[in-house]
């Protein structure tokens, strides 16, 4: 009876000593907020985003005589966007227009325009400044329809991730993508970026509380994230691809053994 009692006991033991670590696993961000918030405040970074070449721009130009403003909007919608267009009216069609290599687009009207290195804001105040020259208090909305990031690596759910907002943090991105997972290093987690044609690398540290003054903390259209696996990882993928190349050299030699054995075997007849 002493005896079951002492397992009984020994197994209670386990489950909580389990439950313990487990609960008590640390996998956070920002581990010196403390310290960061008794000191100054940084700068968050800018959030901005600007416009480049081959990108795809959505414009639309309303005003109360909607005959004044047509002239200034496509007559075609992009098929690529047409789940993104209402069908209940052709003056509500979103409008797409390709950044060339030079950073121009040609706008209806206006003819050719500028826009690389503009904000969308900057771009909307810049075409509602020119139509307003013919059209009466227009409305110019612009946005960006291929502002898409990747995220790669240690993470639940890698693969592109679509944007409805031009404001997207390196946790928004991660958010979307279902965290890290407990492999993925957060102290050490790499943005990468094209500027003006050549990549650009730089790596992040979440658990850093400054991370948010980082010009990268706030992502660009096309970035991409990846989050690098830990040493725990790398070693259980080592360990893995051993042994799937030893089984693979265990399974050749058995099969090469039991063609010669058969082979023995028939000649021996």
């Amino acid at each position: 009876m002493k005896r079951h009692i002492s397992l009984l006991a020994i197994i209670a033991a386990i489950i909580v000593a389990a439950s313990s670590c487990s609960s008590g696993r640390q996998l956070s961000y920002f581990d010196d907020i403390e310290a960061y918030n008794e000191g100054t405040m940084g700068v968050l970074g800018d959030y901005q985003v600007r416009i480049k070449p081959d990108d795809e721009l959505l414009i639309t130009v309303n005003s109360l005589d909607p005959k004044a403003s047509a002239d200034y909007n496509l007559p075609m919608t992009n098929p690529a966007l047409a789940e993104k267009a209402p069908t209940t009216s052709s003056s509500q069609q979103q409008q797409t227009y390709v950044v060339n290599a030079l950073g121009d687009i040609n706008f209806p009207v206006l003819g050719k325009i500028h826009v690389k290195g503009m904000t969308t804001l900057e771009l909307t105040e810049y075409l509602t400044s020119r139509i307003a020259e013919r059209v009466v208090d227009p409305v110019v909305r612009v946005a960006l329809a291929n502002f898409n990031v990747s995220v790669m690596g240690e993470v639940e759910k890698p693969g592109p991730v679509k944007v409805s907002t031009e404001r997207l943090s390196v946790f928004d991105a991660l958010v979307a993508a279902g965290d890290l997972t407990d492999y993925g290093r957060r102290e050490n987690v790499l943005v990468i970026r094209e500027i003006d044609g050549k990549k650009v690398y730089q790596r992040l540290n979440l658990k850093d509380s400054k991370v948010v003054e980082s010009p990268f903390f706030y992502l660009q259209q096309n970035d991409v994230v990846y989050v690098e696996p830990n040493s725990i990882r790398q070693a259980n993928s080592k360990y893995n691809s051993n042994n799937a190349f030893k089984l693979t050299v265990i399974s050749s030699v058995i099969s090469a053994v039991s063609v010669i054995t058969s082979l023995v075997i028939a000649l021996t007849r």
